[in-house]
């Protein structure tokens, strides 16, 4: 069993030195097939319960003016992510423990610390998803969907023993499950086109308030424990031997990032789009949770298209639950040099989020204010993934060019300043 378990390991892996060392008889897909998976494992992350908040509530309320923020916010994420697979794949080393190498033992701990906050916030608001997911299509209470979520979760954690293709073959199978759904729904929906082709590229806002929603969808697209995920993920996937292969795997993990984080561009739009098309167009402005969302659809577009909406969150919540887990995995060990069981770590993140339900607290409330908490993790995410990955001596011929550097730069200097702008109006009750 052993032997079985770890042969799918060593073919993608024999297979990958094969087209790296020319001596691959593979042609067209089956040549990238090998390469492609991390960046579907973290592009979960930017499909998970806190942006079907944000996107519904940003289509409900402005209808498809805010489309554009989603084109720019996943731009920004395609470059993060590119930044932390290269890292991983020019040192082998991962973010957390670069950090712990480079940085003085309180800065390690404070960053630690923090980083776990984090990770634990965005668990919460993933977990709660799916055990809504579970609530709305099985129709049982919220507790045990949660105790069926942490199940579930687990058993697909368990997958983890049979090396890292098994669990990407599942979380990129609920990839596809929950854009399939989004599909269906942007078919009973029918959104006028022309409207979305333009908000798509225009950007506008309408007072204030759309600026807050546009920094909350920012806020939820950029996840800083996808970006310290990311860089684990390749750091030891496939060794090169030579600055050329480096730079070889680095192109096909850009790949995998354009195609793994395209899609999940796509799924954020199709949710923004179902809420102006369904919602909006109907002057219900102020939807803003998903249960409500999920009630509404029925009378508006049939009983299918309320299932299927369960579905896809249910996929994303169990999917987005599990990489959080094997995140926080990440955080722990880099800083600290330290692990526990996956399934302990499983089981200690399960219990704020069912002390939130067994105090009846609103689980999309309970999302909001996770994404609160993800904001004060970004500047720890992003500014030392920019600073590590423009230094040569660390990174050799990966190092970024000077116009990137520049432009991933100016792209976490505004996610910060929106990110401080948003806890600003949330403190100051905006």
């Amino acid at each position: 069993m052993a032997r079985k378990a770890g042969s799918g390991r060593l073919d993608t892996i024999t297979a990958a030195v094969e087209v790296l060392e020319g001596r691959s008889t593979r042609r067209g897909l089956a040549r990238l097939l090998p390469f492609l998976g991390p960046a579907f494992v973290a592009s979960v992350a930017y499909i998970d319960p806190g942006n079907f908040a944000t996107n519904i509530q940003g289509g409900a309320e402005f209808g498809y003016l805010l489309l554009w923020v989603i084109l720019a916010s996943n731009l920004t994420a395609m470059l993060v992510q590119a930044l932390s697979a290269k890292l991983g794949i020019a040192t082998g080393r991962n973010l957390a423990e670069l950090c712990r190498d480079q940085f003085s033992r309180p800065v390690v701990w404070a960053m630690w610390v923090i980083s776990e906050l984090v990770a634990m916030a965005t668990d919460l608001a993933e977990f709660l998803g799916a055990a809504l997911g579970f609530y709305l299509l099985l129709r049982i209470p919220l507790l045990p969907a949660a105790l069926l979520t942490g199940v579930v979760t687990l058993a697909i954690l368990a997958l983890e023993r049979r090396g890292f293709r098994a669990i990407e073959a599942v979380i990129t199978a609920f990839v596809g499950v929950v854009a399939l759904c989004y599909v269906v729904e942007t078919i009973l929906d029918r959104p006028n086109w022309l409207s979305v082709a333009r908000h798509a590229v225009v950007p506008g806002f309408a007072g204030t308030e759309s600026v807050l929603l546009a920094a909350g969808i920012l806020g939820a697209t950029v996840m800083p424990h996808a970006v310290f995920l990311h860089s684990a993920l390749t750091q030891r996937r496939i060794v090169p031997r030579d600055g050329a292969q480096a730079r070889r795997i680095f192109r096909f993990e850009v790949i995998d990032v354009i195609i793994a984080m395209g899609l999940a561009g796509l799924v954020n739009a199709a949710m923004l789009i179902m809420a102006a098309s369904t919602f909006y167009a109907r002057g219900l402005t102020e939807i803003a949770s998903i249960e409500e969302a999920y009630r509404t659809l029925t009378p508006l577009l049939g009983p299918a298209s309320s299932t299927v909406f369960a579905v896809s969150l249910l996929a994303s919540g169990l999917s987005s639950s599990t990489v959080g887990t094997m995140a926080g995995q990440v955080i722990m060990q880099g800083f600290l040099h330290r692990q526990i069981p996956i399934w302990l770590r499983r089981l200690v993140t399960m219990a704020p989020a069912i002390a939130v339900i067994a105090m009846g607290l609103d689980p999309t409330r309970t999302l909001v204010i996770s994404q609160v908490i993800l904001s004060f993790g970004l500047p720890f995410a992003l500014v030392p993934l920019v600073r590590f990955t423009s230094r040569r001596v660390l990174m050799g011929e990966l190092v970024n060019g000077t116009g990137t550097t520049v432009v991933a730069g100016v792209l976490v200097a505004m996610i910060i300043a929106l990110n401080l702008f948003l806890l600003y109006r949330i403190a100051a009750g905006g």
